[in-house]
């Protein structure tokens, strides 16, 4: 059985606490909150044994085995840092902290200490992501030759939501454009080339991003990022010889078509199970059980790269976090 702590108590922690409850050999048992009554509020709902008032309680729990970090961005880094040192396995939502340097302090902290750490990104643990990858390394699409995501949302946004304030790592980017990027990054790897244009709102925080990725092979990716619109939020893989279609939501598709040269789609469905969350809780476990401290999936240095490119994006369109 491995032991869960939850250290936040928001929407997020909410989703996967939810789906920790399909995942075979998982326990929740305690919950951590700066505010002692979420936290008990969030026990009683999930089921869990205890509630901590404080982060350092949590961490400081010895029945907890591995604890999954859900605060707002800004807060990653001290949270992550607390239970790291702690020697407590960590989970930590993406973006992993606001930039490369702060995530590479919590990689080189995770690797001096022997504990294991992995970037809560989602879509590169799900089972219809992973057949994707499964597909194109096959040959099914030829090479790839360019990959098309949007992650756009409606809004709006009052003034005082975390996804307008700089003080917590807001905009569009981190928070939705990590997905269109990762994918690229998923597929194609680190691009040679980076173009990005932003429509910044008051507060300085991006509301609308276009970014286009080039790479030395002739490959390319077109990316988009938004909180003025509702996008598809799908995403498209064209290779030499074919072409792989995620719908709505890519990072979380409900299928994938193939369309093959010369022949009919094919239609690949998922299996239907709670929020989609319980892929990289099942990868942890693994992990853990195997005695790695970084997981193949979401290995270290592709969340550094990924983080790399979300700073060279960010220094582009002007955007600067306090």
């Amino acid at each position: 059985m491995t032991r869960w702590g939850i250290l936040a108590t928001g929407h997020i922690a909410s989703r996967f606490a939810e789906d920790l409850r399909l995942v075979p050999d998982a326990e929740l048992v305690a919950v951590g909150s700066r505010a002692a009554d979420s936290a008990q509020r969030f026990a009683d709902t999930y089921g869990a044994k205890r509630a901590y008032g404080s982060w350092v309680e949590l961490a400081a729990d010895p029945e907890v085995d591995v604890i999954y970090v859900a605060t707002p961005h800004a807060a990653h880094h001290e949270a992550a840092m607390t239970c790291l040192t702690a020697g407590r396995a960590v989970l930590l939502e993406k973006p992993f902290t606001l930039d490369v340097a702060t995530s590479t302090e919590l990689v080189d902290t995770a690797r001096a200490a022997g504990v294991f750490l992995m970037e809560a990104m989602w879509m590169r643990t799900n089972p219809l992501i992973l057949r994707a990858t499964e597909l194109i390394a096959e040959g099914a699409i030829g090479t790839v030759s360019s990959v098309r995501a949007d992650f756009g949302v409606a809004g709006p946004f009052s003034p005082d939501h975390r996804m307008r304030n700089p003080k917590l790592g807001g905009g569009a980017l981190l928070d939705l454009g990590i997905y269109p990027i990762s994918l690229a990054h998923l597929l194609l790897g680190v691009p040679q080339h980076i173009r990005s244009w932003a429509q910044l709102g008051p507060e300085g925080t991006d509301e609308n991003t276009g970014i286009l990725f080039g790479y030395d092979t002739g490959a390319l990716a077109a990316l988009s990022c938004g909180m003025v619109g509702a996008t598809e939020l799908s995403a498209s893989i064209t290779g030499s010889t074919g072409r792989i279609d995620l719908p709505e939501p890519f990072f979380r598709p409900g299928s994938l078509t193939l369309h093959r040269a010369g022949a009919e789609p094919e239609t690949i469905v998922a299996e239907e199970a709670g929020n989609g969350y319980q892929y990289e809780t099942i990868e942890v476990q693994r992990c853990l059980a195997a005695g790695l401290t970084e997981s193949p999936l979401v290995p270290h240095a592709t969340t550094l790269e990924v983080m790399a490119l979300l700073d060279a994006v960010r220094e582009q369109i002007g955007v600067r976090y306090e």
